[in-house]
């Protein structure tokens, strides 16, 4: 990592970083926000952004690394246009979360935690959704769908192809 020279970004890339960075006042107390600006606007956590974030803010690049992997909602690889979260807290999972999840690791030909080779899905799972009245729930797209069946997820899916 250390030695790994910056790619160089495009002039969109690069505006689009500065304006966010910007938009906090370069002030390192902002980390979580600017990441997650960072993420909503490129789709994840590119690696350059975050070299360059790291230089601006003049937080070490492996403090920002903590904290980016320590939330599971940010993402260091590309997503799929369509993010699919399937809770299985326990709620959900005496309700059948698991059957639901393996119907869309079927459907949809990814493992949990992956994303299909057309970057149209990515797939993962959460500890809790705070929606356990309506278990098993899946989320796509900050979408909530409540009571789910295998049967029903399939179609659901259909909804986002």
């Amino acid at each position: 990592m250390k030695g790994t020279p910056l790619q160089p970004l495009s002039d969109w890339d690069l505006s689009q970083l500065n304006y966010i960075i910007s938009e906090y006042g370069e002030n390192k107390s902002h980390l979580i926000s600017i990441l997650q600006d960072i993420q909503k606007r490129f789709g994840y956590l590119p690696r350059n952004e975050l070299k360059i974030l790291s230089h601006r803010l003049g937080i070490p690049l492996s403090k920002i690394y903590k904290v980016a992997t320590f939330y599971k909602s940010f993402s260091l690889t590309p997503r799929g246009r369509h993010v699919c979260q399937v809770c299985m807290g326990t709620a959900c999972h005496v309700r059948g979360a698991p059957m639901v999840l393996e119907s869309i690791e079927r459907e949809l030909g990814v493992s949990a935690g992956g994303t299909t080779g057309d970057m149209r899905f990515s797939l993962v799972t959460v500890n809790c959704l705070g929606a356990c009245a309506l278990g098993p729930v899946v989320v796509i797209d900050g979408e909530y769908h409540g009571h789910m069946t295998p049967s029903k997820v399939v179609k659901l899916l259909g909804r986002y192809r």
